[in-house]
């Protein structure tokens, strides 16, 4: 071995825990993306999007209130600073993505309103660029089709319409599901809001403002406790609702946020595309709705594009320590 040779081994990941943060993430996607098949079956019942919205982050409050004031009773209460980052949290995260994109809606087909949100990761990449973080181009190839995939998923092209009001809607969508991520990731050396407290004061917050926009008008907010259809059985409301709280809410904001700092807010984002495929494929179980091939092939592009995106985001190749070994090998052989 050379004296100037280093013995030491790269490492092949900058954040810990990075392939338990990939699994917690895709748990995450998996639970948001349950949320378009009993959502579903509750717009079908009756339910106006803004009152559905409201009961879902505010059943998400009532269920982590008591955990969270239990946490709050050995931390102490949060700081200044902590306290303002929840509120902001919850007005923009949790209630303004909601909002921006149910106005889409209006102006907008489903699946252009979901791309124009859907362009967070883009944006968290240019935002870190801006930072002086550049990132690499397999990043940039990985964005590339993880986009595409997502075009066909969302079947785009089909019922494309386009309003300037429905674009700027969808793009206040975009900015407040990136903050989503950018909120969740904590800051170098701020003590970071832990996930549970994150999560309840965020639902809370969240709810509380959707009530105050619908009782202003400006969305309608309807609910009906009939019976539904889910998964070709006919139950009460509850039970999607029921479910809609606590997984799709609860266990995916929770989730999310332990992703987010796990994985680092950009990759996290690439990792959240795939609740469009997991809404795709429990849509397909839960309500019958069969996809196309476009769309399964357009999943696939999704799934390379985020493999490419955690390759590139990598300080070392995970073949890198392999390499090292291997020259320490051949410089004690040569000795």
């Amino acid at each position: 071995m050379t004296a100037t040779e280093t013995v030491s081994t790269p490492t092949a990941s900058p954040v810990p825990g990075r392939a338990g943060g990939l699994a917690i993430g895709l748990g995450s996607a998996a639970a948001f993306g349950l949320s378009g098949s009993f959502g579903h079956a509750l717009l079908d019942d009756g339910w106006s999007p803004a009152a559905l919205v409201a009961a879902r982050v505010g059943g998400a409050f009532l269920v982590l209130l008591v955990p969270c004031l239990l946490l709050l009773r050995r931390t102490g209460l949060p700081s200044g600073r902590q306290s303002r980052e929840l509120v902001v949290y919850g007005i923009v995260a949790v209630a303004g993505a909601q909002l921006f994109y149910f106005s889409a809606l209006q102006y907008l087909s489903v699946g252009v309103a979901l791309l124009l949100e859907y362009l967070a990761p883009v944006v968290l990449i240019g935002w870190r660029w801006a930072h002086g973080d550049r990132p690499t181009p397999a990043i940039g190839v990985g964005a590339g089709l993880a986009l595409i995939g997502l075009a066909l998923v969302l079947d785009v092209r089909h019922g494309l319409t386009v309003s300037a009001i429905g674009v700027a809607y969808g793009l206040g969508a975009m900015l407040c599901l990136a903050a989503y991520f950018v909120l969740a990731d904590p800051k170098p050396g701020v003590e970071p809001v832990p996930p549970l407290l994150l999560t309840a004061a965020g639902t809370g917050v969240g709810a509380v403002l959707l009530l105050l926009v619908g009782a202003t008008g400006l969305l309608p907010l309807a609910a009906s406790t009939g019976a539904t259809t889910l998964a070709g059985a006919s139950v009460p409301w509850w039970v999607p609702m029921s479910l809609l709280i606590l997984v799709s809410a609860v266990v995916a904001y929770l989730t999310g946020v332990m992703a987010v700092r796990r994985l680092g807010s950009a990759i996290a984002s690439f990792v959240g595309l795939t609740e469009v495929l997991f809404a795709v494929v429990f849509a397909a179980v839960l309500l019958g709705q069969v996809p196309r091939t476009e769309q399964v092939l357009g999943g696939l592009l999704v799934l390379a594009g985020i493999v490419v995106v955690q390759g590139g985001a990598a300080t070392a190749p995970p073949w890198a320590a392999g390499r090292v070994l291997y020259r320490r090998f051949r410089s004690t052989i040569r000795r």
